[in-house]
């Protein structure tokens, strides 16, 4: 996994913190054309070939930034067209996720390499393992036939000196339902048929060429318009900051947001309905029931694991259950979820209640543009606080524990934890598909409920986050414990 502290991911934040303060200044259409020779000064040392192509990137950058699509780009029309054109737009419209091609590497395909480590030792453990015969000894060293290779990885399993390496494509290695290959031009493309919009493509990418269309600069202009903007935070966001509750949100009042609303409370609605649903299937008889909280594990059933569809909760997310709650007490509203994946940003263009999903680097943007420091914002204790179920939520295994919490007989229930949906993830679930479908046999063992996360760790994994997953947990199991019992 590509460590978040990185210089794509500060680009990224730079970039969100202009734009946001210039949309303050009321100067966006004015001003954000600067950004680009802002970023890539004549004096600077260029990432590329020049500044000029950095600036053109930068440029790319700055358009999906402000939330339009670089599907249909036009290199005549500037920037301030494209700002007028965020400003004046009534709703955001999918694609989430696109390709920048002037910043993809076209990456050559993943292959494994022998190093200069190569020692051709006696035991030659790499060519003798090798079923495909695609190694063999050559001027003092193994060397690998890339026609014979199928990549199965038993050469760098077996030297003893560590000299086979495999050179991956980042992105095309981290999308686990291979909707991502190169195009015609070399470039990587994604397959939106396939696509189930985990985000990993996004994180993983080293030149922060997978980008997506931030909805950032239309939560600002409805706070600027005086409109009731209310913040929906998820617990995922909650733990991202070293703070007790409440101090986030009076953070979020300041930068704008008239109300606020714990994704928390939601979450305990979803495990009520789903424990109580889980219940009511067990007593008829059906096998398994998952959860559907990820809203990219629901996609990637439906596209890819179609056996597993009808053993998908019925209940709703907590984001929309907390949508709910936010258009209830504050009708007219504008609600906006903050979370840490892009998965939830595609599951809130078909939620009506949902009006804006931006992500924590999004927020923590926002914070630094309006000046802002979390830890020294206001506590605005909230009005009901969720249990701690409602708030593990944001961890692995912590949707199964929530409704197990809720159910009446724990005797019925067997859970499992699918932890990540990488391939080996997939291909868990498709086992489970296939159990459901009778194709593989059920045993006494079998799991009834199954919970999965699309990122591993859970949601304080997602691709959006601004905190080491391990200090998010230790965050998050704080932030938890401060909840109320549900009675």
């Amino acid at each position: 996994m590509l460590n978040i502290n990185n210089n794509s991911s500060r680009l990224k934040k730079e970039i969100l913190v202009r734009i946001a303060r210039l949309q303050f200044e009321g100067k966006l259409a004015d001003g954000v054309h600067n950004i680009p020779r802002e970023l890539a000064p004549p004096n600077g040392t260029p990432i590329r070939c020049c500044m000029y192509h950095d600036r053109e990137i930068i440029r790319h950058r700055v358009i999906a930034r402000l939330g339009c699509g670089l599907e249909d780009y036009d290199d005549e029309k500037r920037l301030s067209e494209y700002a007028e054109a965020a400003l004046n737009r009534e709703k955001p419209v999918g694609p989430v996720l696109t390709v920048l091609d002037l910043a993809c590497n076209s990456c050559v395909r993943s292959h494994f390499m022998v190093t200069n480590a190569c020692q051709a030792c006696l035991a030659r453990p790499c060519l003798v393992n090798c079923g495909k015969k695609a190694i063999e000894i050559k001027n003092g060293r193994a060397c690998i036939d890339s026609e014979k290779c199928v990549s199965c990885g038993l050469c760098l399993q077996n030297c003893p000196y560590h000299a086979i390496i495999k050179i991956p494509v980042p992105c095309e290695e981290a999308c686990p339902v291979g909707a991502i290959a190169k195009g015609e031009n070399g470039r990587e493309h994604i397959d939106y048929d396939k696509c189930i919009s985990c985000g990993n493509c996004m994180r993983e990418c080293p030149f922060g060429a997978m980008i997506d269309k931030s909805q950032l600069v239309d939560v600002i202009k409805h706070m600027m318009a005086d409109k009731k903007v209310v913040a929906l935070y998820a617990p995922a966001a909650a733990a991202q900051f070293r703070i007790e509750p409440g101090r986030l949100d009076g953070a979020l009042l300041a930068a704008g947001f008239s109300n606020v609303v714990e994704v928390a409370l939601g979450a305990d609605i979803t495990a009520s309905k789903e424990a109580a649903e889980f219940a009511e299937r067990m007593e008829k008889g059906e096998k398994m029931m998952t959860t559907s909280c990820c809203p990219a594990y629901v996609r990637a059933v439906r596209e890819h694991v179609p056996e597993l569809l009808s053993c998908v909760s019925d209940t709703r997310t907590p984001m929309h259950y907390a949508a709910e709650i936010a258009k209830r007490e504050f009708p007219d509203c504008v609600t906006v979820f903050i979370g840490p994946c892009l998965a939830k940003r595609r599951e809130g263009l078909d939620d009506d209640l949902v009006d804006y999903v931006i992500s924590i680097e999004e927020l923590g943007a926002l914070f630094v543009a309006r000046g802002i420091d979390v830890t020294k914002a206001a506590p605005v204790p909230g009005k009901k606080i969720p249990t701690p179920e409602g708030r593990n939520f944001a961890k692995s295994g912590g949707v199964a524990q929530a409704v197990k919490a809720f159910l009446k007989d724990t005797s019925i229930l067997k859970e499992a934890i699918i932890d990540g949906l990488d391939k080996a993830g997939m291909k868990r679930l498709a086992e489970f598909g296939k159990i459901n479908a009778g194709t593989l046999p059920r045993t006494d063992d079998t799991p009834n409920l199954i919970e999965v996360m699309a990122c591993q760790g859970g949601c304080i994994a997602g691709p959006s986050v601004i905190t080491n997953p391990k200090v998010a947990l230790s965050q998050l199991t704080k932030y938890a414990e401060s909840g109320v019992r549900a009675s």
